[in-house]
């Protein structure tokens, strides 16, 4: 993920983890408004990883040499559309935590329909105990049906998948006040998906931080889209991260950041695929932060 020169550092807690799992890390708002830091910095890199077995955890603890700062992995129980792989995600996330030491870890994204709402609110603040303050919760709702078809869940529709995604991040927030011990900072949430009428108006209402990908003018179009609805709520749509794909995808081609950069989009996320691990995309576009200033 990388962020244009207008844009703030993020107070994520990279600079100032907590020294253990006693005492939560002081509550704190994940990124701030750009009225609240200079302009002239371009901000972090992430890469989303199509982790396919436990052998990437011994990966993640020498790619925190990289100067990324946030590591994603794929949420899927059966993967790919070609080969029928199963791993669990949670607990690579887990393993991550114990792994890692600086960059934040999170999954692109967790489908509500997978996991009690309740159960996943107490994974996800045991996840941010073990790494320190450094779980974000990537959240969607859901559309990959052979999952779905694999483990007995109901599919649902479209409209029943998104009311549940809005009142399973609801039960989940309530649950984080209840929690003894409590999270060990406000848990980011980022929610995945594009949908205009129904994703964005959560967005707007729950999210720190959205993520979508298409060409920039479909994503120009949905970030404001997403401007109107935090107007409609009353909230601030400075508040919300604009979040998008660049780099090689699967079946995918690679994506100049500029345009985006100059449509609001700050964060970027870079794909890798195991076992061969390529990073040249992620060292491209670091190299393109770095000689933006």
């Amino acid at each position: 993920m990388v962020r244009d020169t207008d844009s703030p550092p993020s107070p994520v807690a990279i600079s100032s983890l907590p020294a253990g799992l006693a005492e939560p890390a002081p509550v704190r708002s994940w990124r701030p408004s750009l009225a609240d830091n200079p302009p002239g910095w371009i901000d972090l890199a992430w890469v989303l990883l199509w982790a396919l077995g436990l052998v990437a955890i011994v990966v993640f603890e020498h790619w925190e040499e990289i100067p990324f700062d946030l590591i994603w992995i794929s949420f899927a129980l059966v993967y790919s559309f070609r080969v029928r792989r199963t791993r669990p995600t949670l607990w690579l996330l887990a393993a991550m935590a114990v792994t890692t030491k600086r960059a934040e870890i999170s999954c692109l994204v967790h489908c509500t329909g997978y996991r009690n709402p309740n159960l996943l609110a107490d994974i996800s603040r045991t996840i941010d105990h073990l790494s320190g303050g450094r779980f974000v919760l990537g959240i969607g709702s859901g559309w990959f049906k052979l999952d779905y078809d694999e483990y007995g869940y109901e599919f649902g529709t479209v409209g029943s998948r998104l009311k549940k995604l809005e009142r399973d991040i609801e039960t989940i927030k309530d649950r984080w006040t209840k929690l003894n011990p409590p999270p060990l900072r406000r848990i980011p949430i980022l929610i995945g998906g594009g949908g205009e009428k129904v994703t964005l108006r959560i967005t707007a209402k729950h999210a720190d931080a959205w993520h979508s990908f298409g060409d920039v003018e479909t994503m120009t179009r949905k970030s404001q889209i997403l401007d109107e609805w935090c107007a409609k709520i009353g909230r601030d749509p400075k508040e919300i991260v604009r979040s998008t794909s660049v780099g090689p995808l699967i079946g995918g081609i690679k994506a100049d950041p500029e345009p985006y950069v100059k449509a609001g989009f700050t964060d970027f996320v870079v794909h890798a695929r195991g076992p061969d691990w390529d990073l040249g995309a992620l060292r491209e576009i670091l190299a393109w932060r770095k000689a933006r200033g």
